[in-house]
């Protein structure tokens, strides 16, 4: 009995490539944020409110909204970065009846820790692309680009 696909070999699927590579870069970046206590979900979402926060008061749906993560797992996520006190949720600025979330001191020294060995873990993931690295990113970008749509 055969697979029914259209593919002639596995290695021929982007979908399956695409699992295969999001696993491998998934384990690397957990080894990487290991030493500050973050999970890489902890970590996108603290970086994303950091970067975020620096043009005015964020609220939780825009956080959700700008790091593609569902609603209700960044809630939770949020708790959790609160009871560590990486995150606060101060009233929000111009609406009353909401609060904002906002990166703590430690947070941000923390975050900004963490974005080194991230990013030095893209750059040796990467490294076989070489000179096609900005192809590849602006591939990932038009398909993320596509899927917001």
């Amino acid at each position: 009995m055969s697979l029914d696909t259209r593919h002639d070999s596995a290695d021929e699927s982007p979908g399956l490539l695409l699992w295969q590579v999001t696993n491998r870069w998934q384990a690397a970046q957990r080894a990487a944020l290991k030493p500050f206590e973050l999970t890489h979900v902890q970590f996108v979402l603290l970086a994303t409110l950091t970067y975020l926060q620096e043009s005015g008061a964020v609220t939780q749906k825009a956080l959700a909204g700008m790091a593609a993560t569902d609603p209700m797992m960044t809630s939770q996520v949020l708790r959790t970065l609160e009871g560590r006190d990486l995150v606060h949720r101060p009233p929000h600025p111009t609406d009353r009846r909401a609060r904002a979330v906002a990166v703590t001191e430690s947070g941000r020294e923390l975050v900004n820790r963490a974005v080194v060995a991230v990013e030095e873990c893209d750059a040796t993931f990467f490294a076989a692309l070489g000179s096609g690295l900005p192809a590849f990113t602006a591939a990932l970008r038009t398909i993320a680009g596509a899927r917001r749509a």
